[in-house]
Formats: C-alpha cells, sequence, structure tokens
C-alpha cells in the first residue's frame, strides 16, 4: 500500500438487517457510556505543579563525640533521624586552596564500641572504613531516604577560601576527589560550602570581588554534576551588608538550595549589650541594627532573584545570653556574656529550657531573664511560628545548627517536622 491511500473495502456479504440493528444499538449504548469511562480530565493549564517535599536539614559536627559525647546513633534514640531529610556533616577544611580532611581521627579512624554505634556492632581493628563516616552509612543503611552533604569551611576554616577563589576550578576538582574518595563515595550525596564571608569580613576579612561566589559555584556545579551542591549564606540584609558584598543571585542558579544562617544577629561578642534576641523572625522596635532580622534576609535574598524554593530559613539549637543584666526585657545593658558549659555566651538549648526558662517572647523568638542573666532562644513554639512564615513565603523548607544542642527526645526537630507538614 502506498503512503498516503487508503486500503480498499473488503468484499463481504452484507449482515443481515436485524444484526445490523442489534448492532447498532449495541454502539449506541456503548456511546452513552463512555464519558463515565474517560480518563480525568487534565489540570486546567495554570494549576499549580505539586510542591517538592520540604528540606530538612541538620548540622551534625566532627567534633560532637568529643566533650559532648554526641553521636550519629543518639539521632536515631532521639528521633531525629527518622524525621530529617539531610544531614550537613561540618567540617571538611579549606587550606592551600583545597579541600581537605577535617579532623581524619573523628571522620574516618575512631573506632566505635557496639554501645557508641548506630547498627549496635563495635568497630574492628582492621575495618577499611571507621569513624563518622562508617557511621554515617550505617545511618543511610537504617534510613534510605537521608541524603548527606559534607560541609566543608565554617567559621574557622573559612580563610581558605580566599586562595581557593584564584583557582576554582582545581578547588572543585580537589573537593570532588576528596567527597568521592573510593573509601566512603557512598556516604555523600554533595558537598556544602561554608563560606564566611566572600567579599566581606568574618573571622578573616575576603577581598576577591562581588562574582567569585558565583565563579565558585559555577566550578562547583560542573565538578559534581547532578550531585548536591548548596551552601550556607550570611542573612545580614543591612544597607551595604554582607548580603549587598556578593551576588548570591548569579551564583543561585549553581545551587540547590542556600542554608540562610538567619540566627547569631546578636550576641555578647557587643559585651555591654544591648540585649536582643539573636534569631529575631522579624523586626521590632528598638532592634540594635535594622536589616538584622529573618524576613529582612529573605526579602532581599528574592528580591535579588533567588526563587523562594532555594532558601531554607535557619534556626538555632542553642541560645545567647549576657551577664549583669538588670532588666527582663530586651535592650537591657550588660556587662559581659553569660556563663555556659562549653564557652561563655553560648548555650545548648537542651540546657536553658530548665535552667533559665522563658519570659517572654520577642520578633518571634523567645528570651528568658533569671538572676543577673538575659538569653534568647527558640522554642518548639517559636520553631511552629517560624515554618508558618517558611510555608506562606514558600520557602524550601529549614535547617538547623545543629543535633546535639536538641533534648533526648528530640524536641525542637519535632516542632521544625510538624511545622513543614
Amino acid at each position: 500500500m502506498r503512503s498516503g491511500t487508503s486500503p480498499l473495502p473488503s468484499r463481504r456479504p452484507r449482515a443481515p438487517r436485524r444484526a445490523a440493528a442489534v448492532l447498532i444499538t449495541l454502539l449506541l449504548s456503548l456511546t452513552a457510556l463512555a464519558p463515565a469511562a474517560q480518563a480525568a480530565p487534565e489540570p486546567a493549564p495554570d494549576a499549580a505543579p505539586a510542591a517538592a517535599a520540604p528540606v530538612k536539614l541538620g548540622y551534625f559536627t566532627n567534633w560532637a563525640g568529643y566533650g559532648r559525647n554526641h553521636h550519629l546513633k543518639d539521632l536515631i534514640t532521639s528521633g531525629t533521624a527518622a524525621k530529617l531529610t539531610h544531614i550537613n556533616y561540618a567540617f571538611g577544611n579549606v587550606t592551600g586552596g583545597r579541600c581537605a580532611i577535617g579532623d581524619a581521627y573523628a571522620d574516618h579512624d575512631r573506632a566505635y564500641t557496639a554501645e557508641q554505634s548506630v547498627d549496635g556492632r563495635a568497630d574492628t581493628w582492621d575495618q577499611p572504613l571507621r569513624g563518622n563516616f562508617n557511621q554515617l552509612r550505617k545511618l543511610k543503611e537504617r534510613y534510605p531516604h537521608l541524603k548527606v552533604l559534607w560541609s566543608f569551611g565554617g567559621w574557622t576554616w573559612s580563610g581558605g577560601f580566599t586562595e581557593a577563589a584564584a583557582d576554582p576550578e582545581g578547588f572543585a576538582r580537589s573537593c570532588r576527589d576528596l567527597v568521592e574518595d573510593p573509601r566512603w563515595a557512598d556516604v555523600f550525596d554533595g558537598i556544602d560550602l561554608d563560606w564566611e564571608y566572600p567579599n566581606a569580613c568574618g573571622l578573616r576579612c575576603d577581598s576577591s570581588g562581588p562574582q567569585a561566589f558565583a565563579t565558585m559555584m559555577r566550578a562547583m556545579r560542573g565538578a559534581f554534576g547532578n550531585d548536591l551542591v548548596t551552601a550556607a549564606i550570611t542573612a545580614d540584609a543591612s544597607d551595604g551588608g554582607k548580603l549587598d558584598a556578593t551576588d548570591y543571585g548569579a551564583a543561585a542558579q549553581y545551587t540547590d538550595w542556600y542554608n540562610v544562617m538567619t540566627y547569631d544577629f546578636f550576641g555578647a561578642w557587643d559585651a555591654d549589650g544591648p540585649t536582643a534576641p539573636h534569631s529575631p523572625l522579624t523586626s521590632y522596635e528598638g532592634i540594635p541594627a535594622a536589616g538584622f532580622n529573618a524576613d529582612a534576609a529573605v526579602r532581599k535574598l528574592t528580591e535579588q532573584g533567588i526563587p523562594a524554593e532555594k532558601l531554607l530559613l535557619g534556626i538555632g539549637f542553642y541560645g545567647r545570653g549576657w551577664a549583669g543584666v538588670t532588666s527582663g526585657e530586651p535592650g537591657s545593658a550588660a556587662t559581659g556574656p553569660a556563663p555556659a558549659t562549653y564557652e561563655s555566651g553560648i548555650e545548648d538549648y537542651k540546657v536553658l529550657k530548665t535552667a533559665c526558662p522563658v519570659t517572654g517572647i520577642v520578633a518571634g523568638t523567645a528570651y528568658a531573664h533569671c538572676g543577673d542573666q538575659w538569653w534568647s532562644y527558640d522554642t518548639p513554639d517559636t520553631i511552629a511560628g517560624k515554618m508558618a512564615y517558611a510555608k506562606e513565603r514558600g520557602l524550601g523548607g529549614a535547617f538547623f545548627w545543629e543535633t546535639s544542642g536538641d533534648t533526648a527526645d528530640g524536641e525542637l526537630i519535632a516542632a521544625i517536622d510538624r511545622g513543614l507538614q
């Protein structure tokens, strides 16, 4: 048969008229029933696509197993692992313009006892991988939904990013080679960069220029392909502040999301005060610095063209506090940082909830006045409000610093989980 022609009709005898009538009646009946059998109508062209599952990410630190005696197994007993979608393992070092191991003993050498181990089995002297990396592997086997990123930098190790910015492709290759080392390649699903701060000052100052960060993230995306590539970024939305110093909008196309560090706005590094909540959701009358709040950061980042779903709201599982305070309201003078377990001026939520209970709420977060001390921290109730904000603004989810600060039964991660449902 030639293309475009129809076959000739078959030379078959006609059906009897009665049979033809029956056939016509049957066809009409089927036609009448047809609408009920049809597939459901297509959604309207302007119907919104189904929302992606929110990210619920927690940092786990490689030093937690020392003085804090906090291990990955604790994420199981507290219920945290079942509620998280992602873990950022902190930190790898950035030195000499390259990614490097942060703590070899904690990362891949420490032998875990059966009591400390995720699966209840002790490490042996001759197994090829031990330490936190092996515990992360076991955790992922038990919770296959979990994704793990290796986070590099942080406050202490961000000085190396300046040298890395001079050779972003070489830096990215070094990170990929380390993250994908055959000994632990199955442990990690991507990389997170915590540069504090590009083209601005943290512990050290950087002057690589406003496009250095975007160039670095482009190199990271090229090296890591379809693996996760994320970054923790400043929330300083003041005029001429850290968010204005770097083109985070240009870099966003290369990242899966940003962890916006919407905490540590205020603290006892200003020893004489005034007291102020370290993680305000919004501004308030008397706030010590304009633009130092989560809402201002989110608005500035979205105004720079970054999709809201690429922003995660940051929650601190700790409080910051002053001593020498006479007033219970925010804005009081002080004489220095409040005493604490590990470092003056900063304390875990699990300690503060009973040691210095909440006495008030300001700008969406809690504060507490006990004796001559003043602390601010988030609680399950204030986290509920912040998660409602994240959903209202269409954010991609939330993250927190860090797992050891929560209670043994995971009060704070449970609040994040409920709030993002």
